[in-house]
């Protein structure tokens, strides 16, 4: 049985230069379609981190994660992702015309059948093309524009679907997103009941979840804008390589709501995926863990085995001791800071314990800023499809009010 959002306990990146390219928080999950694998840092100036994933092989940027299975079909290689805009208020379309997104309606309240159903076909997807990584990523940099200090909605961004416009994803946290996008755009246009702020946060917790991580206890009816005057100014998500790790963390994720304890646990989410250097300016070309893939081979990993989601991260940040593993500052700075290495030391030493702070923490961040129709959201794992009985307390996870 699912635990319910109401229940959970309130808790609760090696240096690079700037110039770098990569999405926010420089993770790249390994998993996903070659040609989706995230981007650790933006093609800014600026290097940025992106635990949500990048372009070519799915990644996680916050962290920016890299995916792995290779796209094949036309519709999705070699990412040839001419953006167009689609009538004013759609999003975008890609040149090959499979691709093309248009605004949710209004009336945004997903159907809890069709979110099932959705879930399932993300399930078969991920079998496929390994892209854990980017749809984590996806659901990540959707849900990390959100700032505690701006009380409308949707100014104060957050969980809103709004990075399926072009504008958002032109930003450069989220260089390669189109490829998420690109992934699961059959899945909305099958499931046309389930908004995108919704879709963007079951893949993202789908993807945890078939990748050996905890049960994430989510909550629906997300409502998505309509139009990109809605999307969020550049800037709001994690830079790669800031000058001091420790107070970028806290300044971005505080800005968040987030606390030492979550900004310790969602870094763990490395544990998945990779860091291609030809995008991020990141990590080795390959190791002996990515020179065979699976999917498109190379790039740099967090952990030996990246597609599978434990505390490996932890342990082999702890331990030093393979060269052929990444560390970011942002890794790093997780066993310096007297704060963050109370918690870093304990997921290393207990996975059970990381996995209750991990799911919390990701569930806590897939509703920031979100505005919930109905108000107290809809559960889908506890019994028949319903809407949870228990109010959403919306000041929990943002400002209060819609």
């Amino acid at each position: 049985m699912a635990v319910r959002l109401s229940q959970l306990t309130p808790s609760s990146f090696s240096t690079q230069p700037s110039s770098l390219r990569s999405p926010p928080m420089a993770s790249s999950l390994g998993g996903g379609a070659a040609s989706s694998s995230s981007r650790l840092f933006s093609s800014s100036s600026r290097a940025r981190l992106s635990l949500f994933s990048s372009p070519s092989s799915s990644s996680l940027s916050f962290l920016s994660l890299s995916s792995s299975a290779s796209l094949k079909s036309p519709a999705f290689s070699p990412l040839r992702s001419h953006l167009s805009r689609n009538q004013g208020r759609s999003a975008f379309k890609l040149s090959s015309g499979r691709f093309s997104t248009v605004a949710s309606p209004k009336c945004a309240a997903s159907n809890p059948d069709q979110l099932k159903s959705a879930r399932e076909d993300i399930k078969e997807l991920l079998k496929t093309k390994f892209c854990h990584p980017i749809l984590i990523r996806l659901g990540w940099h959707d849900a990390g524009t959100y700032n505690k200090n701006i009380e409308e909605w949707p100014q104060r961004g957050g969980a809103n679907g709004s990075l399926r416009f072009e504008v958002e994803l032109k930003h450069g946290a989220n260089a390669g997103l189109v490829n998420a996008l690109n992934l699961i755009q059959s899945i909305k246009d099958k499931y046309s009941g389930v908004t995108y702020a919704d879709l963007f946060q079951l893949a993202s917790a789908t993807a945890i979840e078939e990748a050996g991580g905890p049960k994430i206890p989510m909550k629906y009816g997300r409502v998505d804008v309509t139009g990109p005057e809605q999307c969020p100014e550049e800037g709001r998500l994690p830079d790669a390589g800031p000058l001091s790790p420790a107070d970028h963390l806290r300044e971005v994720f505080y800005r968040m709501g987030l606390n030492d304890k979550e900004i310790v646990a969602l870094s763990g989410a490395h544990t998945l995926g990779r860091s291609r250097p030809e995008r991020s300016g990141w990590g080795k070309p390959e190791t002996k863990y990515t020179k065979d893939g699976p999917g498109a081979p190379g790039g740099q990993s967090w952990t030996v085995q990246w597609l599978k989601f434990d505390n490996s991260y932890f342990k082999d940040i702890k331990e030093k001791r393979d060269q052929d593993l990444l560390v970011l500052p942002t890794d790093a700075v997780l066993f310096e800071d007297p704060s963050f290495k109370v918690y870093a030391e304990k997921y290393a030493e207990d996975q059970e314990a990381f996995f209750k702070d991990y799911a919390e923490a990701h569930a806590k961040l897939s509703n920031l800023g979100a505005k919930f129709d109905p108000p107290e959201g809809i559960v889908i794992d506890n019994g028949p499809a319903q809407a949870a009985p228990e109010k959403f307390v919306a000041a929990n996870y943002s400002s209060g009010k819609d």
